[in-house]
């Protein structure tokens, strides 16, 4: 018998994550059910359960990747030197979570931000899934309090506020504008970019 080769297998997972992802991003992660999940992949149950045991391991598995990708985005970004100002690189993080998994964008939308919503849901019930969401938060505001003290440094911002209430900030407004366009769809990210240079660029009254 032929041995199947580590690329199939991989291959053959990817498969099965991606699919599962899209269903989960869909219709959550309790209403959906193996079944589903068999049938969005075209795959048999004992194909499946070859790489997962149930349900919660696929959920397991795919918000650990979601929430490893989105962590990857944030640290590149924030090594750019010297940082763009700040309506300039969240717009840059927005528009790459956007294109994340190109096999979750249906008719030109992209599911993916769906997908995050229902894993932040996720680690409000799952302990372990809200450690390692706990781990990974804290590795992105330490990066992006960098960001902010590169800013303080260079003169562009404030440095009467902690670095630390900046970064989380600034954080905030990428998981807010994922929520709406999770929500809503239509938000484009240069209102985000147009937004914050409005407020960024405002004046005292005189």
């Amino acid at each position: 018998m032929a041995r199947v080769s580590q690329e199939h297998l991989d291959a053959r997972r990817r498969q099965i994550l991606d699919g599962a992802a899209l269903c989960f991003a869909r219709n959550g992660f309790h209403a959906t059910s193996m079944q589903d999940v068999l049938k969005e992949v075209g795959l048999s149950a004992g194909a499946v359960y070859r790489y997962f045991a149930g349900k919660d391991e696929l959920i397991t598995a795919i918000v650990s990747e979601v929430l490893t990708d989105i962590k990857g985005i944030f640290d590149v970004v924030a090594r750019q030197g010297p940082p763009p100002p700040p309506d300039v690189l969240l717009g840059r993080v927005v528009a790459q979570v956007l294109d994340l998994r190109p096999g979750m964008r249906v008719e030109g939308t992209s599911y993916f931000p769906r997908l995050m919503v229902q894993v932040w849901t996720e680690t409000l019930r799952n302990d372990e899934l809200a450690a390692l969401m706990a781990r990974i938060y804290a590795g992105v505001r330490a990066a992006w309090v960098k960001v902010v003290e590169a800013y303080q440094e260079a003169g562009m911002m404030r440095a009467d506020v902690p670095a630390d209430h900046v970064a989380r900030t600034m954080i905030a407004v990428v998981q807010g504008f994922v929520a709406q366009y999770a929500l809503f769809e239509e938000v484009r990210v240069e209102a985000l970019q147009e937004g914050l240079g409005a407020l960024l660029g405002m004046a005292e009254p005189s």
